[in-house]
């Protein structure tokens, strides 16, 4: 039974030894068990998961953020950054830039047409017996005109009367009256020293010499070569007459009178041309008005609203061309006309 002592023997070596060795069994603390190990092992990896991924987020912001931040051209960050503020001053400015405009426009607008030149036209104006020439411009009034008038002749314009085929109304314009080059515009009024001399009052002691000293004139409707004339009778196409009242021309010729050889006569006024038309049956005669030397008028005694007029074709009274029965509202206009002075009667 050698073989089983020597068996017997190596097993209490071996115990020996193993009883010799010491123990190195770990702390309970380190000491884990299995299922205790693996929690742990999941929660490290889920922190550092969350730390990851965090910081993956935050390295993220970053690149954007310098993305956005860092572009190749200053100016370019500056239009990003600034961008909404910059719209509103593109905006603001984009208008002010077309307000600008438009004010350039209006203003380059008005300044052409006050640079634009006024259309001048050239005439003339009659005023006792005297031509003035005129240039003025066609878009003028007629109270403008008489504006300028009054530093010519010296009539004040608020007593100005302009005749260009008939009464000139202040409002109107000269292009509106078919004012054109080279016409003749009859101006009538008076200046204030005329006025002031007309109403100057006359001593009495004076005004009773001259009455003696100048001999009582028969009237004209009681002289002989007259009265002839006046037996017929009114005309049966005698424009009415009436007694105390004054009108401008009429637009029609002045008719149904009588001259001194006891034909129909009539008075047509040409005020464009400055000119008188006489005519009668036989012959119509055309005269310059500033040829006229002077023209008077009395009433009929017995018929006032008719008068006895004479228009001075020369130097003596001799040349006087005699109508008889003419309106007496119209008198005045027609000494007006011809004289190119207002009358105070």
């Amino acid at each position: 039974m050698a073989t089983n002592s020597g068996d017997t023997d190596s097993d209490a070596d071996m115990r020996d030894n193993n009883a010799k060795k010491p123990k190195c069994s770990p702390p309970e603390s380190t000491m884990d068990t299995p299922d205790q190990d693996k929690d742990v092992k999941n929660n490290s990896n889920d922190v550092n998961m969350e730390s990851a991924s965090q910081q993956s987020q935050t390295s993220n912001s970053q690149s954007q953020t310098n993305s956005a931040c860092e572009p190749t051209d200053s100016s370019v960050c500056m239009a990003t950054e600034h961008s909404p503020k910059d719209s509103g001053n593109s905006e603001e400015t984009a208008m002010d830039v077309s307000g600008e405009a438009e004010m350039t426009t209006a203003s380059g607008e008005t300044a052409e047409e006050t640079a634009k030149p006024k259309e001048l036209v050239d005439f003339k104006v009659m005023y006792n017996k005297q031509k003035y020439d005129v240039s003025f411009d066609l878009d003028g009034t007629v109270a403008t005109l008489k504006t300028h008038v009054q530093t010519l002749t010296g009539v004040p314009s608020e007593m100005q009367k302009l005749m260009y085929r008939g009464l000139m109304k202040d409002d109107k314009t000269l292009r509106e009256l078919n004012v054109t080059k080279g016409v003749k515009l009859m101006l009538i009024g008076s200046t204030r020293n005329d006025i002031l001399e007309v109403n100057k009052p006359v001593p009495k002691g004076a005004a009773k010499v001259k009455e003696e000293a100048a001999p009582a004139k028969e009237p004209l409707c009681k002289q002989k070569m007259h009265k002839k004339i006046l037996d017929k009778g009114i005309p049966d196409d005698a424009m009415p007459g009436i007694k105390g009242r004054q009108e401008a021309l009429p637009s029609v010729p002045i008719s149904g009178m009588y001259n001194k050889a006891g034909g129909k006569v009539r008075l047509t006024f040409k005020l464009e041309i400055d000119q008188l038309w006489i005519g009668t049956k036989e012959r119509t005669e055309k005269l310059p008005m500033s040829s006229i030397k002077n023209v008077i008028s009395e009433p009929i005694e017995g018929h006032e609203e008719y008068h006895i007029m004479a228009i001075q074709l020369g130097p003596t009274e001799q040349s006087r061309y005699w109508l008889y029965w003419v309106p007496t509202q119209y008198t005045s206009a027609i000494k007006d006309a011809i004289l190119f002075k207002w009358q105070y009667f």
